[in-house]
């Protein structure tokens, strides 16, 4: 054969036509094909289902989810100082369902979009702290108390009737 036990074989260099000094470890080259095609990897969301705890878009293409949006994601996107695009990520795309509401309001009607709401993420987080046993309380600017569940219904009654009749009727 024309390899030695070692597995070393005398090369020569393609310059000089010389043999290296020593002998030089080959082997056989394997070429494996991947079988990753864009069609089964490319995934798009408009709308589709949300979390019926967090109202977050679920995860995954085979459940029409969302592209998650990371921790380092949002620290790089507040490095860039996006703090606009970084708000409208965590709320409106996300979990805000007011806001999100509130934005397909503004769309029709050609409208300055208004302030996000507040996430359902961190209504869930509060419920489980007071299911702990934990007085939590949120604040406005200025001290005072605000009971997030009494904002949203006072939010619900300028909600449009985005899957109501209006949808059954083709109007949508």
């Amino acid at each position: 054969t024309w390899m030695d036990a070692s597995g070393k074989v005398e090369l020569c260099d393609g310059r000089t036509g010389r043999p290296f000094g020593r002998k030089i470890a080959v082997g056989y080259m394997y070429l494996m094909k991947l079988i990753h095609l864009v069609d089964d990897k490319m995934h798009a969301r408009s709308t589709g289902p949300y979390s019926l705890i967090t109202q977050q878009p679920l995860g995954g293409k085979a459940q029409f989810g969302g592209q998650r949006f990371g921790e380092m994601e949002v620290w790089a996107l507040e490095a860039y100082g996006a703090a606009h695009t970084l708000q409208e990520l965590l709320t409106v795309k996300s979990d805000d369902v007011v806001g999100r509401s509130r934005v397909y309001e503004a769309i029709i009607k050609g409208k300055a979009m208004g302030k996000p709401g507040i996430p359902e993420s961190f209504k869930v987080l509060v419920k489980e702290l007071r299911s702990l046993g934990l007085d939590v309380k949120t604040l406005d600017k200025s001290g005072k108390e605000v009971n997030i569940d009494e904002q949203e219904k006072l939010a619900g009654k300028r909600m449009p009737r985005i899957f109501g009749k209006e949808k059954a009727k083709g109007r949508i």
